[in-house]
């Protein structure tokens, strides 16, 4: 059982938490670049060291797998920088795929090569009619699909996925440019619970995840900017950025382990852990 003392010192007693053994998709990052800007955090002037990418990368797909997670691949395609962040490829629920259509056009081939790979290990795929960033706004939790939109995923899309799953989904606004993805504010900790930024959100939007989730782990901006919540959780194990130092403390004190890897690299191009780990949920 895990310990942890409250605000009001009280002696709080929580169950341990268990992993669930899960399957990521990645592609790894033979081509990665930063050759455009369409986020706050892309500066073509900055170099990328692509060689300390792919070890960083390495040592992400290395954890999973020391974990007990199934890591499958999906072949890069030159020309294509951007196809490392597998999570804004699709989302995978009850093994139904929703695929992407991308904003920017410099990424919207990626959505056939990725569609490719699904068909290839026998998925059928739902191409979107509207603009769709996968897992990047789009994250499961709660019995909900909680559906970011502000900056890339329309909220047309959140209808649309509604539709195909079957599954309530929520809509939640983002307001800040740096957190241009729902999935560099908020993460799934487990079945029933988050963490996340709220500024990031509309005052509107912070009001419902506090009714929804009223444990959430809560982050501060700077572990925020870590891309502390661009992470994987497998319900114990939560595969963190070490510089969000304050959230990884957080974490250990309810309970979960977390397990730092550091794709530092990756922020060049405003990613991290989970855009590189889409999750093929059966």
């Amino acid at each position: 059982m895990a310990v942890e003392t409250a605000a009001d010192e009280t002696v709080v007693v929580r169950p341990p938490r268990v992993p669930r053994p899960r399957r990521y998709l990645v592609c790894e990052p033979r081509y990665f670049d930063v050759r455009y800007a369409i986020n706050p955090w892309m500066r073509e002037d900055v170099p990328v060291d692509t060689a300390l990418a792919r070890r960083q990368w390495a040592a992400l797909v290395q954890a999973y797998r020391d974990h007990g997670h199934t890591v499958e691949t999906v072949e890069p395609v030159p020309g294509l920088p951007d196809m490392v962040f597998a999570a804004n490829a699709a989302l995978v629920v009850g093994g139904r795929v929703f695929g992407s259509r991308f904003l920017a056009p410099e990424r919207r081939p990626e959505s056939a090569a990725y569609e490719a790979w699904f068909r290839a290990n026998g998925f059928d795929v739902r191409a979107p009619e509207s603009v769709c960033e996968g897992e990047g706004d789009l994250v499961p939790v709660g019995g909900y699909v909680l559906a970011g939109t502000g900056f890339r995923t329309t909220r047309e899309t959140h209808r649309e996925v509604q539709e195909f799953l079957g599954v309530p989904t929520i809509g939640l606004q983002l307001v800040d440019p740096y957190f241009y993805h729902l999935d560099t504010a908020l993460f799934a900790l487990d079945d029933t619970n988050i963490a996340y930024y709220p500024e990031a959100f509309s005052p509107g939007s912070q009001e419902v995840l506090r009714r929804l989730f009223p444990e959430a782990v809560t982050a501060t901006r700077d572990d925020a900017m870590a891309f502390g919540l661009n992470s994987v959780s497998d319900g114990c194990h939560v595969f963190v950025a070490p510089q969000a130092e304050g959230l990884v403390a957080q974490l250990s004190r309810h309970g979960y382990v977390p397990v730092p890897v550091d794709l530092s690299e990756f922020h060049k191009a405003g990613g991290g852990i989970k855009c590189c780990t889409q999750e093929v949920r059966p």
